[in-house]
């Protein structure tokens, strides 16, 4: 009879023999109980896991059956008071079988560790950059939009087809925009995961060089830390200045 450490051992390859498991089962040690248990919550969480890939690749499936490449774009960044938005376009291979998933429903740890995935396993990568102030002269709607185009033109693979989270991209290519996109397509995940690390890491940076708003924990957005930061210090370089609070600074 197998020890369970060698159980342990077997359950953690790629595939396990029925054999094993017909074993296991029948083992009254109350340690291989535990074993199978465990091997089986891991093996329905695959299970869901995978279902959902498959659900939120639906509309990728449809348009690869005409469009070879197709890219997703989201951005990061819209709500602040301080920092750019930042976009990114993502074409995935067919493929692709990482559980990406809306960057606002993943955890820190959880971008970072499928970030280096997405950048190795994509067909390409395009960011795109809209500073503050670009967004003060533009509007921040039509910033957006700049910084979608700019990250389609950044890919180094030309795409036929967009899928876009409810935005228009001003370049000449077929789009479907879709609600919640990013809940609803890989392609637009993976990018919404690509433009928050990039963004994250950039507000963390501006953190060390404009001490005082507590960047790093906001990423720019309008919390209680940063607006006592802005009535202490003032406005930086970074902040937009055609939204409210800065503006409301500025004038007292």
């Amino acid at each position: 009879m197998p020890t369970l450490s060698e159980y342990k051992a077997l359950l953690a390859a790629d595939e396990v023999a029925p054999a094993i498991l017909a074993a296991l089962k029948e083992d009254s040690r109350i340690g291989a109980g535990k074993l199978l248990a465990a091997y089986q919550r891991r093996q329905a969480h695959q299970a869901a896991e995978e279902v959902a890939l498959r659900y939120r690749s639906r509309y990728e499936r449809q348009l690869w059956g005409t469009y070879e490449y197709v890219a997703g774009l989201d951005e990061v960044g819209r709500g602040p008071l301080a920092g750019p938005v930042v976009t990114a376009a993502v074409i995935l291979p067919h493929h692709f079988q990482w559980p990406v998933n809306d960057s606002k429903q993943l955890t820190a740890h959880e971008r970072n560790v499928l970030y280096p995935h997405i950048l190795t396993e994509a067909i390409a990568v395009g960011i795109g950059v809209a500073d503050n102030r670009t967004i003060d002269r533009e509007n921040i709607y039509h910033a957006t939009e700049l910084a979608m185009a700019q990250a389609v033109d950044h890919l180094r693979v030309a795409p036929e087809c967009l899928l876009v989270d409810a935005m228009h991209v001003p370049v000449d290519l077929p789009q479907k925009r879709l609600i919640k996109g990013d809940a609803n397509s890989i392609s637009i995940a993976a990018a919404s995961i690509v433009a928050k690390v990039i963004r994250d890491r950039l507000m963390k940076m501006y953190d060390k060089i404009y001490p005082g708003y507590d960047f790093k924990d906001n990423m720019g957005y309008g919390t209680k830390a940063h607006l006592a930061g802005l009535a202490a210090h003032g406005v930086t370089p970074i902040h937009r200045r055609s939204f409210g609070p800065v503006r409301d600074r500025l004038r007292s």
